[in-house]
């Protein structure tokens, strides 16, 4: 949007202060302090040209050099007709202001409007129709409907100041007839009665007007919208406001019910796409507002927001619309600062102060919400702003029981906040009264359908009371309002796991793996208590429950890949794939869930023989500090199997060699598997080798013995034991050809180990042998 010129300035400056005036003679004083807001948002110092009308200058009275526009004036018989009827629409303006609204709609109207009622739930009617069961019901006689009668006398803004005053008389016997909160008669129990009268007489006015061709001003089409909305019938509703906005632009409160009445964003595209709105100012900030309410805090948002606050700097409304959108996407911090600079712009403004209290709450900053309660409680006491940021302040103390007291005071004050609706939910939650939880939520959806808020607390209602299909109904509902909420899909797919429809919980967990791509660059969740991560960085706790809906479908090939890279969260991926700036914040570190994951990988790596890699995941389970007397378990089941394996593994292949080679023969046992597979290889060593070689020390000896003894027998003993040595000689010597041949074949990196070793004992054989023979031919000479 280009920069507006100062006759546009000028123009835009003389609408709103129209708006401001016209508003409030038709006593829609939140619409007229809407436009006044904005109105003195405007820079003063563009639209005087730098004049010199100061009071103190010379030139005071010089007129400046160009007024506002006015924008351009109704007919001259709508002109003609307001001026007859000053004198009543001043005293019917006066009735307004001191809340007589009955008085004021019969200056205008006297005794016209029906009480036709709308829905004959009082006791009374309770009791007649029970009474009368099985018999046609006569209906109530009325007065002759405001629609027969002329009311061409009567301006337009005459005729709509009687019958907002007759609706505002229907809501204020609706709020008195529903009694106390969640009581018997609150809800859908008690409706506006007025609400038929006014629909049948605006439907035949305006009905009459279009077919004379005659052009309203917004304001009659204003109204009858709001009730078509009250009687859902929202298709009509929209099409009249859409009609009123068009004829009458500077109407803000137009504006707001078109925009409840929008539930998703792509109806917001469909009406820019089709230019069904005024091309002008009031359309930009439609859009940012309309996109705020349906937490659509995107670039283009963002950027239209921009554009609209260079026109007006000092908007406190757009302000809000900005730190709104932070909060939106978790922003808190950003959110914060915006609310805390409006509170010290204008200390005593009360509009949007529940949602400040809502971030501070979030945020656990206690010192600041408590002054926020005291300045809201200085400065207006009665609001249900001011009660929400009190409510807020006890659910924070954790005294429940009181912020219920201050929620219930601010839906007293107006049954229509949303705010205290969904807050007292939650606190009703806390309290473990579960059905007064889901009413509140229920009304809070009444309330505002796009409240993703109590959608999704009706679905933790339901499910703590274990109703997990209708706990995934309202958590759907929640996650069509927040797409991008990974929050939102984890509670689905949650619910998908607890029914048993496995397939749509995977795919609903991976929906909320790429929706938290989103939200990479803000904060926890909406409800708080969720850290952040970096970017890069996917949720381990959602890769982790993957994982284990992939091992309740039996794939634990797909599962055990789903908890490989659940681990690899702790340091997350390459740096090198982002700047350095981001680097030091890449990876969760050790979690409860990555321990969990690592736990379970280190089992099934034990269960299919992995010992190798089950050792090196428990002995991480033991360093990490998490699940460490599991880990110390399983690192003594591993070792208890691999030492029983080997076992084993030995017994089998001593028996092969024997069945090769013969039982006698005594065969290394380093084999096949390398050293490291046989711990007990020295025990073995024992049982193969060195009996035959004590065997020969001691045959040997008791040769010598009996040398000595009997030196007769001298080419006797010399005979036995040449015998024997090349025996024992040649036994050895088949042993080394055996150890090589096998040590060559298996590729054994041990095999000059096991070779080395049969030569030893072959030397342990020959040198007795050799040092004896010496020996007898020395004793011999």
């Amino acid at each position: 949007m280009a920069a507006l010129s100062d006759d546009q300035l000028l123009e835009l400056q003389g609408h709103l202060q129209h708006a401001v005036t016209s508003c409030t003679e038709r006593c829609l004083y939140q619409s007229a302090k809407w436009a006044a807001e904005l109105l003195n948002a405007l820079p003063t110092s563009d639209l005087t040209h730098g004049s010199d009308t100061d009071v103190d200058s010379p030139m005071s009275d010089t007129p400046p050099k160009a007024a506002p526009r006015k924008p351009p004036t109704q007919d001259a018989a709508e002109a003609a007709l307001e001026a007859r009827e000053l004198h009543k629409y001043l005293l019917a303006k006066t009735y307004f202001d001191c809340r007589e609204f009955d008085r004021c709609a019969t200056v205008f109207l006297p005794q016209l409007l029906p009480k036709g009622p709308l829905d004959p739930a009082s006791p009374e009617s309770a009791r007649g129709a029970t009474a009368a069961k099985g018999k046609a019901r006569l209906s109530t006689p009325t007065t002759p409907a405001v629609a027969s009668q002329s009311v061409s006398h009567l301006s337009q803004k005459a005729l709509f100041l009687s019958l907002y005053a007759k609706y505002m008389a229907g809501e204020k016997r609706r709020d008195e007839d529903s009694e106390m909160i969640l009581g018997p008669q609150d809800g859908g129990m008690t409706v506006n009665k007025e609400l038929s009268g006014i629909s049948r007489m605006l439907e035949e006015y305006l009905a009459e007007r279009d077919s004379k061709g005659i052009q309203g001003q917004g304001w009659l089409e204003y109204l009858y919208g709001i009730v078509l909305a009250k009687g859902k019938n929202e298709t009509l509703a929209k099409e009249w406001l859409i009609k009123s906005v068009n004829l009458y632009p500077y109407n803000w409160g137009a504006w707001q019910e078109l925009s409840m009445l929008l539930g998703t964003y792509d109806e917001v595209e469909m009406l820019a796409e089709q230019q069904r709105l005024p091309q002008n100012i009031m359309s930009l900030i439609f859009y940012i507002y309309t996109s705020q309410e349906l937490y659509q805090s995107t670039e283009k948002v963002h950027n239209t927001l921009t554009q609209v606050q260079s026109l007006f700097p000092t908007s406190s409304f757009l302000k809000t619309q900005r730190a709104l959108l932070f909060y939106h996407t978790k922003d808190f911090e950003e959110a914060e600062r915006i609310f805390s600079d409006l509170l010290v712009s204008d200390p005593h403004r009360i509009d949007s102060l529940d949602h400040y209290s809502n971030i501070l709450y979030v945020m656990s900053a206690r010192p600041k919400l408590a002054f926020l309660a005291q300045v809201a409680t200085q400065t207006d006491k009665f609001r249900p702003e001011t009660c929400c940021v009190v409510g807020n302040y006890y659910s924070l103390k954790s005294e429940h029981e009181k912020a219920v007291i201050y929620f219930r005071r601010a839906l007293t004050l107006d049954r229509n906040s949303l705010s205290a609706w969904t807050l007292m939910g939650h606190e009703y939650v806390e309290m473990k009264n579960t059905h007064a939880a889901i009413e509140s939520y229920r009304r809070a959806v009444d309330v505002n359908r796009k409240d993703y808020r109590a959608w999704y607390g009706l679905g933790q209602t339901y499910e703590v009371l274990e109703m997990h299909s209708y706990a995934l109904f309202y958590f759907q509902r929640a996650a069509m309002l927040r797409p991008f909420d990974p929050k939102m899909w984890q509670a689905v797919a949650s619910c998908f796991g607890k029914i048993g429809k496995l397939e749509n919980g995977i795919r609903a967990y991976k929906r909320a793996l790429v929706a938290g791509a989103y939200y990479d660059a803000g904060g926890g969740s909406s409800f708080g208590g969720e850290g952040q991560l970096g970017g890069g960085v996917l949720d381990p706790e959602v890769l982790y429950q993957i994982a284990l809906l992939y091992e309740r479908l039996n794939d634990r090939e797909e599962c055990a890949a789903y908890m490989e890279l659940t681990i690899a969260q702790e340091e997350g991926p390459d740096p090198d794939e982002y700047d350095g700036s981001q680097g030091e914040q890449m990876g969760v570190g050790v979690t409860p869930t990555t321990s969990k994951a690592r736990m379970w990988l280190a089992r099934w790596e034990f269960m299919r023989g992995g010992y190798q890699r089950s050792m090196e995941l428990a002995n991480e389970l033991c360093q990490d500090g998490v699940e460490v007397e599991d880990a110390k378990a399983l690192v003594r089941d591993i070792r208890a199997r691999i030492e029983s394996e080997k076992d084993a593994g030995t017994k089998a292949q001593v028996e092969a060699v024997e069945r090769r080679f013969g039982r006698k023969t005594y065969l290394s046992p380093k084999r096949i598997h390398g050293v490291e597979a046989i711990p007990n290889y020295d025990a073995v060593l024992e049982q193969c080798y060195l009996p035959p070689a004590y065997l020969s020390s001691l045959f040997f000896l008791s040769t010598t013995v009996v040398f000595i003894t009997y030196p007769r027998l001298e080419q006797f003993c010399l005979i036995v034991i040449s015998l024997w040595t090349l025996a024992l000689f040649l036994s050895y010597l088949l042993f080394l050809a055996a150890d090589w041949a096998l040590c060559t074949s298996a590729a054994d990196p041990n095999c000059l180990t096991d070779v080395s070793s049969s030569l030893f004992f072959i030397l342990l054989v020959v040198a007795p042998a050799i040092l004896i023979f010496v020996s007898l031919k020395f004793l011999e000479e």
